[in-house]
């Protein structure tokens, strides 16, 4: 079977004019390609083929674009068994020796969990006629399958929604990817939990929690409350008042309108509470707790394991907490990231390094600031520091990326992830380990090379096609 890689050579010595070249063998959506392009559109986004075949795409792209993947990683086993260096992998020593040059099997999971986080974007549009932002029509049971993740072997097992409102300006309360308005709750995520058959090739029981990143008006606005708070003034555990995160990030984790069905529990209520069901459930079996989440959704998986490790301190259980943070911003100060250290929360955070988001809050003041300024600027309004350990990325050394992106596309997580599979290392070539394809990066965004002739936003143009 020809592997991704080679498929991606070959389709672009034959610059093919219609979009992909797929060899039937090695890839099964030529099934639904025969006789049309690329997704039924050409790269100006003009119809081709027939309405049957666009509809059938549009049902099963995703699935078979995941597909891809787990076929190349199939010819590409390993070294070692995740199974036998889990704990490594989550953390358990930083990280140490997996960064430079790039663990193979640390790009396995970092891409796992980053599927997961995007999950929750896909999710969220995932059915055309809905037109309500805060809720999706897919049912838990069938999550992954819907979008084509049953590779993994989660299952979920709650959703999580929120509740943000305050008195802002009416066209923030608009949300960015609904002709609608929402009113009340938002669909923020959800936790899951790995099936009997995932677990042992996990090597424990890895319960994940992963939160959706900004998407309404009121979300921005939480985003831009550059001030910090008190833990203790959202009723969070804490023990030193001196603990502080950005405000609007804690309203978004623990606000609720009892009026409201899916948020007379605020978001972190659900999702302790389900934590704690799933931990009583699964009890003397190998655990693991794994929060992550993309933008906005790193922030809030940030507070939610520091809130689960605070929660659980006291417990001689010691399951591990860990984040896997994709573009995410700062989220408190300088006694914030030293309680989630003692706590033994680990957190890897992954970004572009031409991505302004994680730089904010916190511009001038945090964690860049040699020792002694820090302790100067601790109790000052505007400092922030990031938490663990980081791998910064850099879009310009793909050889498939648009050299000029804006700055709303270099924080895209399909590309993101794009880079994840290609980083081998400081000053090493940029090379596709896992195979995983490359018309991910342009799913909603116009991202790569016109000479590769994959269409700009083909999500888009599909659920265009499906409305009319």
């Amino acid at each position: 079977m020809a592997t991704i890689t080679s498929q991606i050579n070959l389709w672009l010595k034959k610059g093919c004019s219609h979009g992909i070249l797929l060899a039937k063998k090695a890839l099964p959506l030529h099934r639904f390609m025969e006789g049309s392009s690329f997704l039924g559109l050409t790269r100006n986004g003009g119809p081709t083929g027939d309405l049957k075949s666009i509809f059938q795409l549009a049902k099963t792209l995703t699935t078979a674009l995941h597909g891809f993947e787990k076929a190349a990683e199939d010819q590409n086993p390993a070294e070692r068994r995740l199974a036998d260096s889990w704990e490594e992998i989550h953390g358990e020593n930083n990280w140490v020796g997996l960064l430079e040059p790039f663990d193979s099997l640390l790009r396995t999971e970092l891409i796992r969990y980053g599927d997961m986080a995007q999950a929750c974007y896909d999710a969220y549009e995932e059915d055309p006629s809905s037109r309500f932002g805060y809720r999706i029509k897919i049912e838990p049971h069938v999550f992954f399958k819907s979008l084509g993740l049953t590779k993994y072997g989660y299952d979920v097992t709650k959703y999580i929604y929120s509740s943000y409102n305050v008195d802002v300006p009416n066209f923030l309360a608009k949300p960015l990817l609904s002709d609608d308005w929402t009113d009340g709750a938002s669909w923020i995520g959800y936790v899951a939990v790995s099936n009997d058959e995932y677990s042992q090739h996990l090597g424990r029981r890895d319960i994940t929690i992963a939160w959706r990143g900004t998407v309404t008006g009121l979300e921005i606005f939480a985003d831009i409350q550059d001030f910090k708070t008190s833990l203790e003034d959202h009723n969070l555990p804490t023990c030193d008042p001196a603990i502080k995160v950005e405000d609007g990030f804690l309203d978004v984790y623990t606000k609720k309108d009892e009026s409201n069905t899916f948020c007379n529990k605020s978001a972190r209520t659900q999702v302790t509470e389900e934590v704690q069901r799933l931990l009583h459930e699964y009890s003397g079996e190998k655990l693991s707790i794994s929060v992550t989440g993309h933008s906005l959704g790193s922030a809030l998986a940030t507070i939610n394991a520091y809130d689960i490790a605070e929660m659980r301190q006291n417990n001689e259980d010691n399951i591990p907490v860990c984040v896997f943070s994709f573009s995410g911003p700062r989220v408190g100060n300088i006694r914030f990231k030293q309680r989630m250290e003692e706590l033994g929360v680990k957190v890897l955070r992954v970004a572009n390094i031409h991505d302004a988001v994680p730089k904010v809050p916190g511009v001038l003041l945090n964690e860049r600031l040699p020792g002694f300024m820090q302790k100067v600027v601790e109790f000052l309004p505007w400092s922030y520091f990031h938490v663990g350990e980081k791998l910064m990325l850099d879009h310009t050394k793909s050889p498939f990326i648009k050299k000029w992106i804006d700055l709303a596309e270099v924080h895209n997580l399909e590309l993101l992830l794009h880079l994840v599979d290609g980083y081998q290392g400081e000053g090493r070539e940029f090379l596709s380990a896992t195979g995983r394809n490359l018309a991910l990066v342009n799913k909603s965004k116009d991202l790569l090379n016109d000479d590769l002739h994959i269409p700009p936003k083909w999500r888009d143009a599909l659920r265009k096609k499906a409305d009319n």
